[in-house]
């Protein structure tokens, strides 16, 4: 599957940051992680520090897949707002939910520092503003729910939205003091090559074409017919899941984004804030490490490649419109623009955890708005897994739940 278009912003920016080659003999390993993006090199780092003999493959090169296109805003809100959420699954399993995924920025920083990261991980307020006058009542509610739950929101009315962040649609909005961003294409580079050092072994152009259930292990195939004994199988194969597991758990959009040229009026206003609206599909914008101004949104169900690829220009330009109506008059020129694979799940949550048609196998799929911190509450759940353990969120994130 063809998960982005062929410029990706973070691919250019970095160029190739790492390569490693193809496996070529026999082997075993306690752990096979199955995807080398972001999820697969946090659940990598994990198994690792629990001292798990773990390899890593990749059917492209490492990160080259969704990874390399995704726009990185890390927060706790989840597509589903936190109210709704509760509707749906109960005030414990939603207020757990986003706990998680706010400890995960938290957890997500610590990993940056203990790397030694470059990837520019930077702490950020999050607002969340009513793009439409409809939208008020609901995000009030929602306003109350997350107070509620114990998350530090603010709630900003309409002029003050206008003079701190010279927005010119909103309604009102929720100030959260939780939220980040960084580079991922950069920061999962980095998670591999720290762990190499370890004893991770990692494969790129290394595709399993087939799994056999043995006695204690599975028998993993490659496409070069080489075969890997692995006692665990993890999964982190993101969007092209949809490709090994029958039933429908997710639904596919195309995601689009532009990038400016370097703007440090913008990024100096706007540097310590990502900022997203109700807007349907919605609107995201946020700052790089590079001084420049990011713009994402105008979803589409994900058709094929080509004509995702097609829409490109005529999505850039809506974007830019967009940009022009929050912003009005202050100046966007487009640097690069490109379309990426985005997953939607019935509530909101991913899909972490078990499923009965895989043996021995374990998933850690990311799917919604907020896939890195999903991954990264992954690993926990991983470590649990695997020490036969059971997690708090195994129920909420479970496959057929």
């Amino acid at each position: 599957m063809d998960l982005k278009s062929n410029e990706p912003f973070w691919l250019i920016k970095n160029g190739l940051l790492g390569s490693y080659p193809s496996l070529r003999e026999d082997t075993s390993c306690e752990v096979l992680i199955i995807g080398a993006g972001i999820t697969g090199s946090l659940i990598a780092h994990q198994c690792i520090k629990d001292g798990y003999d773990t390899i890593v493959i990749d059917k492209r090169e490492v990160v080259n897949g969704s990874s390399s296109a995704t726009t990185s805003m890390l927060q706790y809100e989840i597509d589903t707002p936190l109210y709704e959420l509760r509707e749906m699954i109960g005030t414990h399993g939603a207020d757990l939910s986003y706990q998680a995924c706010s400890k995960a920025i938290d957890d997500l920083g610590e990993i940056a520092k203990d790397i030694k990261s470059n990837a520019g991980f930077r702490t950020k307020d999050s607002l969340y503003y009513a793009s439409r006058k409809k939208d008020v009542a609901w995000l009030e509610k929602e306003y109350d729910a997350r107070k509620e739950a114990g998350f530090t929101v603010e709630w900003l009315e309409p002029s003050t939205i206008q003079k701190k962040f010279k927005i010119q649609d909103a309604h009102g909005g929720i100030l959260s003091k939780q939220g980040a961003s960084v580079d991922a294409f950069c920061l999962a580079h980095e998670i591999l090559h720290y762990n190499e050092k370890k004893g991770l072994r990692i494969f790129d152009k290394t595709e399993m074409t087939k799994v056999e259930e043995k006695r204690g292990f599975n028998l993993v195939t490659l496409d070069s017919g080489f075969k890997i004994k692995a006692k665990h199988i993890i999964y982190c194969v993101g969007y092209e899941s949809v490709n090994l597991i029958p039933e429908h758990f997710v639904d596919l959009l195309s995601t689009f984004a532009i990038v400016s040229e370097i703007n440090q009026n913008l990024y100096q206003e706007y540097n310590d804030y990502l900022i997203w609206n109700t807007a349907e599909p919605y609107l995201y914008m946020r700052t790089t490490d590079d001084c420049r101004f990011l713009i994402g949104g105008e979803d589409e169900e994900f058709r094929d490649p080509q004509k995702r690829d097609e829409l490109i220009e005529k999505k850039s330009e809506k974007l830019l419109k967009s940009y022009e109506k929050v912003f009005g008059n202050k100046e966007f020129i487009t640097d690069f623009r490109w379309a990426g694979t985005f997953g939607e799940t019935k509530d909101g949550l991913p899909y972490i955890g078990p499923h009965p048609d895989f043996k021995r196998s374990y998933f850690v799929l990311g799917f919604g708005g907020n896939g890195i911190t999903f991954s990264v509450t992954g690993m926990e759940m991983v470590s649990a897994w695997l020490k036969g353990n059971k997690h708090p969120l195994d129920p909420y994130f479970a496959f057929r739940r």
